[in-house]
């Protein structure tokens, strides 16, 4: 009988669910209570970070049964939705029928009902999406990345996959991954004693993308606006919260825009993405907002943040984001007090500098108190594809800063003249006869286009206010750790 009622999910039945109605449950127990006379049952299915509590006349079901009934396990159950008589729920579900479809043992089972760190976590990937609080993120991941395509979608944009497998290396910064299929233990060599890349499956020289972004400006040289999304490997020796060696990227390029142009949109695409989230994920936002508070209990004063997440979250979505030159702040940094008494970790004393993440933050969190977009950096320490402006010293780049977080979109108008780019490409030592397909868009109908990056996961540990970015994504890829 368990099984010939169709299922429902158990957001469902907290929405919208009425007194009565004889419905069929499935999911993993979070937690069970029992005496001798009732037991108290917490399932969850994942569609909802909240419970719904089943009751269970504990003398009509059979102890074996009972007794397998134990965090983690998962159970289907039938009974009729009633008004809840105890605090804590508004509905619970009085159990007539109940199946144990998969067990748990107490013994072994590692998601025990007590609180664990997220060092732990992070070890047991493969279970921590049944945690409240990782539950909660990938619920959250999924709309970020539904609000992606639906902001773009209406926007008339292309979707581009851009390959995978690629032997460019867009940044031009050599921490690429190798792909190849020749034997390790005997590699062969050219006559020259270098690898012998005719050999392998590619017959060149391949890695892992690093970035969509150059083709990318292929297709929006052809049809207007595209954005890619989708994977991007870096093999950057960093360990810190906020480099993976895998993450995903949003890189939308589009023809005839200018630098303003690519800002406005950047500006439009966060806000849109930051309202969507308050309005479509309350549950999941008010549980990850009472948990970066917990948090923020324990460390020292001059550590914590000034508002809690939903405060973050509103600050974005009602503001406009100030738009600043980077010489003009590089002045605002010099002058500020953090600088000036030398608490800064990188001082700021000349014009060039690469600005760091403190910096970001005190222009977004101390000085103008709101998003800051910051624009006309330095073209020494820019990429090559990046338009150079009429002074000779600065190109038409921005970076968009949030707070808590610091950069969360790196972009630019790109250098749309063919004379140009070769001359800055010649001066960054990037082979030109690897990039000829790129160049062939300057010499065939050149437009002026800009485009811009979000890292996915800068942009997911803003949403859930997670410090470290090795929490929201479900499998992390870090130096030294490649598992599952």
């Amino acid at each position: 009988m368990v099984d010939k009622i169709r299922r429902t999910k158990i957001r469902q039945i907290l929405n919208d669910g009425k007194s009565g109605a004889e419905l069929c449950v499935k999911g993993w127990v979070r937690t069970k209570r029992a005496s001798k006379n009732v037991a108290f049952v917490a399932l969850n299915d994942g569609s909802t970070i909240n419970n719904l509590q089943l009751v269970l006349d504990a003398p009509k079901i059979d102890e074996q049964t009972l007794r397998k009934i134990s965090t983690g396990a998962s159970i289907s159950a039938i009974g009729v939705l009633e008004e809840s008589q105890g605090a804590g729920q508004s509905v619970e579900l009085l159990v007539k029928e109940i199946k144990v479809l998969g067990e748990a043992d107490p013994e072994e089972y590692p998601l025990q009902p007590k609180r664990h760190s997220m060092e732990f976590l992070r070890e047991i990937a493969h279970l921590r999406p049944r945690t409240n609080t990782f539950g909660a993120i990938l619920r959250v991941r999924h709309e970020m990345a539904y609000a992606l395509h639906t902001f773009f979608h209406k926007k008339g944009f292309v979707n581009l996959h851009s390959p995978i497998l690629t032997a460019s290396d867009a940044e031009g910064a050599g921490e690429t991954f190798r792909v190849t299929t020749l034997d390790l233990n005997n590699v062969p060599k050219n006559d020259e004693g270098h690898v012998d890349y005719k050999q392998d499956f590619f017959e060149k020289e391949t890695n892992l993308t690093v970035s969509g972004q150059l083709e990318g400006e292929l297709a929006a040289l052809a049809v207007s606006e595209i954005y890619t999304f989708g994977p991007t490997f870096r093999a950057e020796n960093s360990n810190t919260t906020r480099h993976l060696a895998e993450f995903w990227m949003v890189e939308p390029e589009m023809a005839f825009y200018d630098l303003d142009d690519n800002m406005d949109l950047a500006e439009e695409m966060l806000k849109y993405m930051v309202c969507h989230a308050l309005e479509n994920c309350k549950d999941d936002l008010e549980f990850l907002n009472k948990r970066l508070l917990e948090e923020e209990k324990h460390k020292p004063q001059n550590q914590r943040s000034e508002m809690s997440l939903l405060e973050r979250l509103q600050f974005v979505a009602e503001n406009d984001f100030e738009r600043i030159s980077y010489t003009d702040a590089i002045e605002i940094l010099k002058r500020s007090k953090p600088n000036q008494k030398k608490k800064f970790q990188y001082l700021i004393e000349e014009w060039g500098a690469d600005l760091q993440s403190e910096h970001e933050r005190f222009l977004v969190e101390k000085h103008f108190k709101k998003p800051v977009i910051l624009f006309n950096y330095p073209k020494d320490i820019k990429a090559f594809y990046m338009r150079q402006n009429d002074d000779g010293k600065t190109v038409a780049a921005m970076d968009v800063l949030f707070p808590g977080i610091g950069e969360i979109v790196g972009g630019s108008q790109r250098e749309e003249r063919l004379s140009n780019l070769e001359k800055r490409m010649e001066e960054m030592n990037i082979p030109k006869d690897e990039l000829e397909w790129y160049l062939d868009t300057r010499k065939f109908g050149t437009v002026p286009h800009s485009g811009y990056g979000l890292g996915f996961e800068r942009m997911i540990q803003f949403v859930t206010g997670m410090g470290n970015i090795r929490d929201v994504i479900p499998f992390p890829r870090t130096p030294g750790n490649c598992e599952f």
